[in-house]
C-alpha cells in the first residue's frame, strides 16, 4: 500500500521578462540610430517596466 503526498507546486520563474527587456532595449537603440526618436522613447519605456517587473517577480520568487 502507498501513500502520495499533495504537495504544493513549486513556483518556477522564467526570464521572459528579462529577455523581453533585452528586445525592447535594443530596438530603442536602433530606432535612435535611424532616427525615430519616438520609437526610441517609447521602447525605452517599455524595456523599463518589464525590467520592473522581473526584478519584482524574481523577488517573490526568492521570498517563496
Amino acid at each position: 500500500m502507498s501513500f502520495t503526498t499533495a504537495t504544493a507546486p513549486v513556483l518556477q520563474f522564467s526570464g521572459d521578462f528579462l529577455e523581453w527587456a533585452v528586445v525592447f532595449l535594443v530596438l530603442a537603440i536602433i530606432a535612435y540610430i535611424v532616427g525615430a526618436r519616438g520609437i526610441a522613447g517609447l521602447s525605452m519605456t517599455v524595456a523599463k517596466w518589464l525590467v520592473i517587473i522581473f526584478l519584482v517577480l524574481m523577488l517573490v520568487s526568492l521570498v517563496l
